[in-house]
């Protein structure tokens, strides 16, 4: 028998770290319902000796609904360029790889390629061209597939009428499941087809290669994107991963792609899922068990309008990867697999525009970028708490072809050009090696600004004062420390004097480099909005739109001395600004 909680027993914990959380935040409260002083710097200290994990490059995965913007102008360019932000290969999840193509090839929340169709006596017809130009896209750009086996094709669908989809923002989202989300018809051909697209992979891109990406089924089967049960999905599994390793032995193959494990129910669907990895009957091979190489699941935050302001609701999100970490910590069998957060974001739909859905209106700004920051590095703190191995979190946020400029879709750039957000991203490309610690986040008048990780996780980012916290990695002739000044409220807040004291520089002198997001650096949206706000710029304006969409040095580099190991560093941080201070020896 497998010795894990029960869901009951993680609600229970919840209350209970809820409870302590409360009483440890009381005097953490008291201190932030003050603002900040200007002539009394938040301090950090910052001990390169003290090495507390690898700096292990999460944050350089991305996703997206419509997989043929991958190989268009926008969508190629935007691929070039998250390639070029990364020392290392970048991974990349679409859904609809299996789609079955009816009318228009490409639209919101909506791909096909075409890959599985049948001729008249029901004999299997595979076509991978679309799919090879997805993956080529990825292949020549030095990354590699998150490869999304899903969803179902029409010729294999229990209910295949109606099956092409037409939603549009403002619709009722559910609109979208028709009959590509439907259980298959034959779970042989299903299989089949599975394992003649890992052979042909093999065969177009050699072994060694393959064997390098991660395969995992479908997304979020515990909602509408399943029409099926949730044993019909563990079905689906063992008939995947047979398949899967039949082709390529070597191969990863990982799941279930769950969203929301703070939800009773989805954390139901989860621990249902690993328990039959471990002990239950595979449907495929009658033998106990089904393979499992990395484990996938969803977290989402949830903005909210308030007082005619936008809201964020980072607790959301940290409590889902946090329960989603506990799940799986509690499974020893489990427990040393990769993770990786399929879809972790500040809310749910990409494609939800600003004009239909008002509080989305934080993406184009400096909102997203504050955010960004601050969520991933409690992303790493929840994964020592938990003693798990915490791979990789989807960004599930690309371009859109063809819309209106920063018409507040949940993406990386518009028309081209880089969004904010992007630069954050650029900065944790800059960060390698080993993650270090970081006291203080006080200043001299002994006010606390940088929330702990448990007061967030009881009540998110809502008090007087913002977070303004940090996060720093030390490599062999480098270190970097990003800054954040971030509130869940979207609105002006206090400028923040930093100090940030390094200790046990191992040289005497170093190269500061420091780089900033924030209304005034590394904002196309400003400068957009600074031109009028042109659905037409000139191609002057364009340029001028791409150039701003870089991210950029505050100051010119300089060198400084470091004394008995050490050095200071002494800036202003504005609200939802983030920094990055690199030293390099």
């Amino acid at each position: 028998m497998n010795d894990k909680p029960t869901v009951s027993l993680f609600k229970l914990r919840g209350f209970i770290l809820s409870l302590f959380a409360i009483l440890a935040s009381i005097n953490l409260s008291i201190a932030q319902e003050k603002d900040i002083r200007n002539d009394e710097p938040v301090h950090f200290n910052i001990d390169l000796s003290k090495e507390i994990g690898p700096m292990q490059p999460a944050w350089a995965w991305w996703g997206y609904d419509e997989p043929n913007y991958t190989y268009m102008k926008d969508g190629k360019k935007l691929l070039s360029e998250i390639a070029d932000l990364s020392p290392v290969p970048v991974y990349v999840r679409a859904h609809s790889l299996l789609v079955t193509d009816e009318g228009p090839r490409a639209a919101l929340k909506w791909g096909s390629t075409n890959a599985y169709t049948e001729d008249s006596d029901g004999n299997p017809i595979y076509d991978w061209t679309i799919i090879d130009q997805i993956f080529d896209t990825y292949i020549e750009r030095g990354m590699k597939p998150l490869a999304q086996i899903g969803f179902m094709p029409k010729a294999l669908s229990t209910q295949p009428e109606p099956y092409r989809h037409y939603w549009k923002p403002g619709a009722e989202y559910n609109d979208i499941y028709t009959g590509w989300a439907y259980p298959p018809n034959d779970y042989n051909k299903w299989a089949e087809l599975v394992f003649q697209w890992v052979t042909h992979s093999v065969e177009r891109y050699g072994k060694e290669e393959v064997e390098s990406w991660y395969w995992e089924l479908w997304n979020e089967p515990n909602i509408g994107y399943w029409r099926g049960t949730t044993e019909e999905y563990i079905k689906l599994y063992d008939f995947t991963a047979d398949a899967v390793k039949r082709a390529l032995p070597t191969a990863r193959i990982g799941g279930p792609e769950t969203t929301g494990p703070g939800w009773d129910k989805a954390a139901e669907f989860l621990t249902t899922f690993l328990d039959h990895v471990i002990s239950g009957k595979n449907y495929a091979t009658g033998k106990t068990g089904s393979p499992l190489d990395f484990i996938t699941f969803h977290a989402k935050g949830s903005p909210k309008v308030v007082d005619g302001i936008v809201q964020m609701g980072l607790r959301n999100q940290l409590n889902d990867i946090d329960k989603g970490f506990e799940i799986v910590a509690s499974y020893p069998e489990l427990k040393h697999l990769p993770i990786v957060i399929g879809e972790s974001d500040p809310e749910g739909c990409a494609a939800c525009s600003e004009a239909d859905y008002p509080h989305n209106a934080y993406r184009n700004g400096t909102m997203y970028s504050s955010y960004t920051a601050a969520s991933f590095a409690r992303k790493y703190q929840l994964a020592d708490r938990h003693g798990v191995n915490f791979l990789g979190a989807v960004t599930w946020g690309f371009e859109f072809e063809d819309q209106k400029w920063f018409a507040g879709f949940r993406d990386m750039a518009t028309n081209g050009v880089d969004k904010p957000v992007l630069n954050v991203f650029r900065m944790f490309g800059m960060m390698s090696g080993q993650r270090v610690s970081i006291s203080g986040g006080v200043n001299a008048g002994t006010d606390t600004f940088a929330y702990n990780l448990d007061s967030i996780l009881q009540s998110s980012v809502r008090r007087a004062a913002q977070d303004i916290n940090a996060f720093a990695t030390v490599d062999t002739k480098s270190a970097a420390v990003m800054v954040w000044n971030y509130h869940d409220d979207d609105k002006e807040m206090p400028t923040a004097p930093i100090k940030l004291t390094l200790g046990n520089i191992p040289v005497n002198k170093v190269l500061i480099h420091h780089y900033r997001v924030d209304k005034n650096h590394s904002n196309s949206y400003q400068v957009w909005k600074d031109m009028g706000s042109p659905q037409n710029p000139t191609q002057e304006q364009i340029s001028e739109l791409e150039e701003a969409g870089q991210l950029k040095l505050i100051t010119s580099p300089k060198w400084i001395n470091v004394e008995e190991g050490k050095a200071q560093i002494e800036f202003d941080l504005p609200s939802q600004g983030v920094s990055l201070v690199r030293l390099t020896w």
